[in-house]
């Protein structure tokens, strides 16, 4: 499907696949940001992740300014992989996980979740979520970037680098800002929800809300680290994906 499809970009190929697992990025982020990942999944594993437009091979390609948008123009790229009778796991981060959640829902009115799972990480529920603050300079940007780690400081040292980067992260703080997450909304399919001990963006009880957002299994693992947790957990993270592919899609996890 992705081979030449500009949304799709895959990280570890694998035919025929045992699993499918598809990456959507935070803000400001890439593909390319998951590739550490995808090199420790086990044999049989196909990884890919989302290009959003306006970064690295699409770079020039006009942004999508909404959440929802990014969903919309997803579809055509997962239906056919959810259609298939194959695990289809969707992994989101911070803003990924709006999208993720967003195109699960979709895939929810296609009738199409039979064989998918999703797993929603550094964000709240959207039942416990309020408001995100918008940021009007381009200085509580990079403020805000500095106080969640998540950005390489040899890209905020760099005027040249920041005058690339910028612009995504406007387009994609203003997305996040402008989200209103139907608060009700439920997917068919197990949810895993993951988030750090020190996340300033999620409270342990938003990341626990997400329960309310499912009809199927639920699981909440706490790591340790801050909003970019994941990072200094990849092979945590891989195995916990992993389970969440290979769980009974009727398991109902405690939670814990």
């Amino acid at each position: 499907m992705e081979g030449k499809d500009p949304w799709i970009r895959r990280l570890r190929g694998a035919a025929p696949p045992r699993a499918r697992v598809l990456f959507f990025p935070h803000a400001g982020g890439a593909a390319s940001f998951y590739a550490p990942f995808a090199r420790r999944f086990p044999e049989g594993y196909h990884v890919a992740a989302v290009q959003y437009p306006g970064r690295q091979e699409r770079f020039g390609e006009p942004f999508v300014a909404t959440v929802e948008g990014l969903a919309d123009r997803l579809m055509p790229s997962l239906r056919r992989w959810a259609a298939e009778p194959v695990p289809l796991v969707l992994v989101g981060h911070s803003m990924g996980a709006s999208v993720a959640f967003e195109s699960m829902l979709r895939l929810v009115r296609d009738r199409l979740t039979a064989h998918c799972r999703l797993v929603v990480s550094g964000r709240p529920a959207p039942s416990a979520s309020s408001e995100t603050p918008a940021f009007d300079s381009d200085q509580e940007i990079l403020d805000d970037l500095a106080d969640l780690g998540g950005t390489a400081p040899e890209i905020v040292r760099n005027p040249e680098l920041m005058d690339l980067f910028l612009p995504v992260m406007r387009n994609d703080y203003r997305a996040v800002a402008r989200y209103r997450p139907v608060s009700d909304a439920v997917v068919d399919a197990p949810v895993l929800c993951l988030t750090g001990d020190r996340d300033p963006r999620v409270t342990p009880e938003e990341a626990a809300a997400w329960k309310s957002h499912t009809t199927a299994g639920f699981r909440l693992r706490i790591l340790a680290g801050g909003h970019f947790f994941l990072t200094g957990h990849p092979d945590t993270v891989v195995r916990l994906v992993v389970e969440c592919a290979d769980a009974d899609a009727d398991a109902d996890a405690d939670g814990r």
